[in-house]
């Protein structure tokens, strides 16, 4: 098992624009990744096993929706608190981030934005405890980035809806206990509907051979003829806004998770370019690996500030759409240059296991491409700026 030796960098003092309540979050988080994350996710990144264990401990410290009111389970905590959780676990691992931003952004906050009184108190309390775990389904096999087209739909029936089609690339659906997944009904109008597991014609097959999320489990919804009673329809909001709602309360996480991450690579590569010596001198005494180490703790600095510049927005319900894909696109960006930066300061031992770089690196691949790809992120601040969109 590695020891954590991990020193978060703050190289502009942006403790300072934290209250009392963001640190000792913050903090929780932090230890918690240390003692029970650390010591498990190489191995687990190794089988290509989500680390059940961790359920518990994410809930714990307030990972499945900060953000959800106290009386449905949540925390209630603001949105930079989130976003400082979410940092914190992705230092851990990606995949571990991805299982509580979406249990968090696209399972408990459609439930709560777009749900009733009975369907929170049914499902948030539960969600917010780990009891249950949820999933999103958008994702379809022939549509990504058109998530518009999509063709998964559902009828009435008079007495419950008949949903059909597959999603595809879905976190925590092999072992989810409930799926939000978005439909279209017979006048091709966008729904969430809450699937439960156990529902008759509804499955959740595993993806396998991934070489990035390894500790996440990802897999496919497959709807045939599922019988959905009526009470399960989100009936405060429809079209595809809603579920892009959804999406940008995520971005926003991974936002702040992508930092973490970077400075993770970026603590490895300082730590070991001061202890590995080379022609009678520490590797970090040369110009070349300063340059990488000074150019990685800039970028981490200018993605920090983005990212609490964003959650003052976010609390003040001031932050449009395309701030949100900016800061996503730019962090994940940033985070896996410093991965790949950091992996070549480790020179050979930066592949091994021995170290969380090559892994952190396999995960920013995902998170450079899902929940929005880096391509559209670029062309939805086009569309912002110019007033066009460019997306065909």
């Amino acid at each position: 098992m590695r020891t954590d030796n991990f020193q978060a960098p703050d190289y502009y003092n942006l403790d300072e624009l934290l209250t009392d309540e963001h640190k000792i979050v913050r903090d929780a988080a932090r230890k918690w990744v240390k003692r029970q994350v650390s010591p498990i996710i190489e191995d687990a990144a190794q089988k290509a096993e989500l680390p059940k264990s961790i359920i518990s401990g994410l809930a714990e410290i307030g990972a499945f929706g900060p953000y959800i009111p106290e009386e449905y389970g949540g925390a209630g905590l603001d949105q930079i608190s989130y976003g400082l959780i979410m940092q914190e676990i992705e230092r851990g691992d990606s995949g571990i981030r991805s299982t509580a931003s979406v249990q968090s952004s696209l399972v408990m906050y459609p439930i709560f934005k777009y749900g009733t009184k009975e369907q929170r108190k049914k499902y948030l309390p539960k969600l917010a405890s780990g009891e249950f775990i949820g999933c999103f389904g958008l994702t379809e096999p022939d549509h990504g980035s058109n998530p518009g087209g999509m063709t998964t739909n559902f009828k009435d029936k008079g007495d419950h809806y008949l949903l059909n089609g597959a999603k595809m690339w879905i976190s925590n659906a092999p072992f989810a206990d409930l799926a939000i997944v978005w439909a279209k009904d017979e006048n091709n109008r966008i729904h969430g509907l809450i699937v439960e597991r156990g529902m008759e014609g509804f499955s959740t097959p595993e993806t396998h051979n991934k070489w990035s999320l390894r500790a996440s489990a990802t897999g496919e919804l497959i709807f045939d003829n599922v019988k959905v009673p009526k009470e399960n329809l989100l009936p405060n909001k429809s079209g595809l806004g809603a579920p892009l709602g959804c999406l940008d309360s995520a971005r926003y996480g991974i936002a702040w998770g992508a930092i973490g991450a970077a400075m993770d690579c970026y603590d490895t590569a300082l730590r070991y370019a001061k202890e590995r010596i080379q022609f009678d001198k520490p590797i970090a005494a040369t110009q070349l690996q300063q340059k990488k180490l000074a150019e990685m703790i800039t970028e981490i600095t200018k993605a920090q500030l983005m990212a609490w510049r964003l959650g003052v927005l976010r609390n003040e319900n001031k932050a449009t759409s395309a701030q949100i894909s900016m800061a996503k696109r730019n962090n994940v960006e940033m985070a896996i240059n410093i991965a790949r930066e950091a992996r070549q300061v480790l020179g050979g031992m930066g592949i091994t296991g021995e170290y969380s770089i090559m892994r952190h690196m396999m995960n920013l691949e995902s998170v450079i491409t899902y929940e929005g790809t880096h391509d559209i992120h670029l062309l939805i601040t086009g569309m912002d700026i110019t007033g066009i969109p460019a997306f065909q």
